[in-house]
């Protein structure tokens, strides 16, 4: 894996104005951050709805345009450019969209629809039948599938659709917005075992935006956890779910499903309430919610690193009240 980035996101904000076209408020969707990807890596983005991952993932692709900071990709910076000089860069960055029946057109077949980035971008002679065949059997799919129509389709097969569609013009980074939402937990495995061997077969760089922390254990070489659209974590996947250091982390890897029946499970609950982006706390955003919470916690925000937190956990920390009714 090479040690020079493919995606560079540093400091990036996106606001949206509120109170009508008079106004001069606004909201941070992303509130300023940073990371890198590097080739053959996949990092995940993860945090509950509303937290931004979206928002940063169409910034990425320059489907939303950002407020402040730079991306750059391959070497180059793509966060000014306009929609035709876009278009060579989404060659090389291809997203997959959340709803995996929904993001394809049901006026088009199956073979339409993976060869469809060769009609936007030019096919340069290629012989549209066999790529379809080729793009099909990549992602495990049958070539009698090409005259298919998407609502013929299982949540499963039309994700593999997705994927296909995704990788026709053999970009560097795809970017997966909820690669198994709405998937059974058996078909979730599946797609993700096909994004692993695609992402060594081609060499393709991964970002992955989830809710489910299943999917990052299984994908993700590095994490970084997004609350109100910051990074409040940021490390090795590994080490993260081996030992969060922000409670927030903490929470959510305690609210993982775990299969073991024996297992003791003691679970961090959170007050459900999460802030308004129109209000947010003051001092760590994260302090109305924090079972670990102190007074500095409340005025002073914490410093910027890759844990933004005052009072990091220690490896298997419990909250107090756990540790009360010890």
């Amino acid at each position: 894996m090479s040690d020079d980035p493919i995606l560079s996101v540093d400091d990036v904000q996106v606001s949206f104005p509120v109170g009508g076209l008079a106004s001069r408020s606004a909201i941070l969707g992303v509130a300023g951050v940073s990371f890198q990807v590097r080739p053959g890596e996949t990092f995940a983005l993860v945090g509950e709805s509303g937290s931004g991952k979206t928002t940063l993932a169409r910034a990425i692709n320059g489907l939303q345009e950002i407020s402040a900071g730079s991306i750059t990709f391959e070497g180059g910076r793509i966060d000014r450019l306009g929609k035709r000089e876009m278009k060579p860069i989404r060659k090389r960055m291809s997203m997959m969209f959340q709803d995996p029946v929904g993001s394809l057109s049901p006026r088009m077949t199956v073979g339409d629809l993976v060869t469809e980035p060769y009609r936007i971008h030019g096919s340069d002679g290629r012989d549209l039948r066999a790529e379809t065949e080729r793009l099909l059997s990549l992602v495990g799919l049958p070539a009698n599938f090409a005259s298919r129509y998407p609502h013929q389709l299982s949540g499963g097969q039309a994700r593999r659709v997705g994927v296909a569609r995704a990788i026709a013009l053999d970009p560097a980074l795809v970017i997966a917005d909820e690669p198994t939402a709405g998937l059974d937990v058996s078909v979730q495995g599946e797609v993700l075992n096909l994004l692993n061997d695609l992402r060594e077969r081609l060499g393709l760089a991964m970002v992955i935006i989830t809710h489910n922390l299943h999917v990052v254990h299984h994908v993700a070489d590095r994490t970084a956890v997004m609350y109100l659209g910051r990074f409040v974590e940021k490390g090795e996947t590994e080490a993260m779910f081996s030992a969060p250091c922000h409670p927030y982390t903490a929470a959510l890897l305690s609210a993982n499903p775990e299969p073991d029946p024996d297992k003791v499970h003691d679970r961090i609950t959170l007050p459900a309430e999460v802030p308004s982006l129109l209000s947010r706390p003051s001092g760590c955003e994260f302090h109305t919610r924090c079972p670990w919470a102190q007074e500095t916690c409340k005025t002073v925000p914490p410093p910027p690193g890759d844990v933004t937190c005052h009072f990091p956990l220690a490896p298997g920390a419990r909250p107090p009240e756990l540790e009360s009714a010890r």
